[in-house]
């Protein structure tokens, strides 16, 4: 698409972004929940973390389904499924009373979570021109953190007014409500047609899936979006508020408050990455390995810090770790940029694997680890820790191996994405094994 995107396109985005922010609502909301969750289904850390894990497998599971049925039935028609299993979701979470049930109500709320995110950045690819793509996706992601901001301090409240029951069946009810608006106003490209694609079978698309993960430049993205979101991740979706509550002394008010750092700070970050990545793709790289050095100080300190860390020290330090989720968007650049656009949907499906993978892996090994300390966080936070080294280092190898196919490319005079130059660090092109 060329020129630049109409009223109407920005509408449709709109109301789709929507979709997003209520998907993170619920994806988010037993980030302040968790306490209460534990009490009504009388469990423990290790079973509460299942709640969390269950939601974000099937989330990654299906990142690459969606892709599929996104292409089959275009974007609309799954937008309007996701709200309904939302909705669904969310309620059988009000009504749930047992352990079993609330499990079953978390996975169908991941289920249709799952179809969302794809979905919007299908109809941004649609609606506007390529250059206001990286933009456009952070304004998204930056609304979506206003449901993350809806379940901290407002959900806090209402848990502890309202209470359980009503709280999450108006969410609900709201979200199921609101599919009839995305069904009648959204439509999948700027003349209203949905494009079709033929069936899709098995094999084809594991064959698909398996070209994608062989270039360099799709597990350069998924490695980034691995090491980058996970760990704001694990704790707004779960541990922050038992962190502080819990491990810090904090009130419960006071912890919810604190987790809203991580919202403003990714609002915020998320159009100043995009708006620099897209006029200098070549920083890209520099940005996640300065934020992943960043994160390790960070981390570093909040570990060792002797007895309760200070807000002064909290709200930095939360605020810098924010910005994980706005440069793991960098992970779907170089999936888009290092594939041709027939195979852009599976890698993008792909890459968005990595950190809910990442995510998923944290939450169930802290809740272990609490379980087998006797609730010591210190101790169980350091699962953080080991996953960020595991990520960051994977991300190094296969940045070597992607710069070396760019060198390559360059040699024989074919179009790269993003120019650059050999340092001391890069392997010969033709040094560098193959990826298997």
């Amino acid at each position: 698409m060329t020129g630049r995107a109409s009223r109407r396109s920005w509408l449709i985005w709109f109301t789709a972004a929507i979709v997003y922010l209520l998907s993170v609502f619920h994806r988010t909301s037993f980030g302040v929940a968790g306490l209460e969750a534990a009490d009504r289904f009388g469990v423990g850390a290790a079973a509460l973390s299942t709640f969390t894990v269950l939601q974000v497998g099937v989330y990654a599971a299906m990142q690459i389904p969606t892709g599929v049925l996104v292409d089959r039935f275009g974007p609309r028609k799954v937008l309007t499924a996701a709200l309904l299993f939302l909705g669904l979701g969310q309620i059988l979470v009000a009504v749930a009373d047992t352990y079993a049930l609330g499990l079953l109500a978390r996975g169908v709320l991941g289920f249709g979570d799952a179809l969302t995110f794809v979905s919007v950045l299908r109809l941004i690819a649609a609606h506007f021109p390529g250059r206001q793509y990286a933009v456009v996706t952070s304004f998204t992601t930056a609304i979506g953190f206003l449901g993350n901001l809806a379940a901290t301090v407002p959900l806090t409240l209402l848990l502890a007014g309202p209470g359980w029951t009503p709280t999450f069946l108006a969410a609900g009810l709201v979200t199921a409500i609101y599919s009839a608006v995305v069904a009648g106003r959204v439509r999948d490209t700027p003349a209203g047609a949905t494009p079709k694609a033929g069936p899709v079978h098995a094999r084809e698309l594991a064959r698909q899936v398996r070209t994608a993960w062989r270039v360099p430049g799709t597990r350069l993205g998924f490695w980034v979006h691995f090491s980058t979101m996970f760990a704001p991740n694990v704790l707004t979706l779960l541990w922050g508020v038992p962190f502080l509550v819990q491990g810090q002394g904090r009130p419960a008010a006071t912890a919810s408050a604190l987790l809203t750092v991580f919202v403003f700070g990714s609002m915020i970050g998320g159009p100043l990455v995009g708006s620099i990545i897209s006029a200098r793709p070549g920083a890209r790289m520099p940005l996640v390995l300065g934020y992943l050095a960043g994160a390790a100080v960070v981390w570093a300190v909040l570990l060792s810090w002797p007895g309760q860390i200070p807000v002064g020290v909290l709200v930095p330090a939360f605020a810098f770790l924010s910005l994980g989720g706005p440069a793991s968007m960098i992970g779907f650049a170089l999936a888009r940029d290092y594939n041709p656009l027939s195979r852009v949907g599976t890698a993008t499906g792909v890459v968005n694997v990595g950190g809910f993978v990442a995510t998923t892996v944290t939450a169930l090994v802290v809740g272990v680890l609490l379980q087998l300390t006797g609730g010591q966080f210190r101790v169980a936070l350091l699962a953080v820790v080991a996953l960020l080294a595991l990520g960051t280092f994977r991300m190094l190898v296969w940045w070597l191996r992607a710069r070396a196919e760019l060198f390559a490319a360059q040699e024989r005079g074919e179009h790269v994405p993003v120019q650059v130059r050999r340092h001391v660090w890069d392997a010969p092109a033709r040094k560098v094994p193959q990826p298997a």
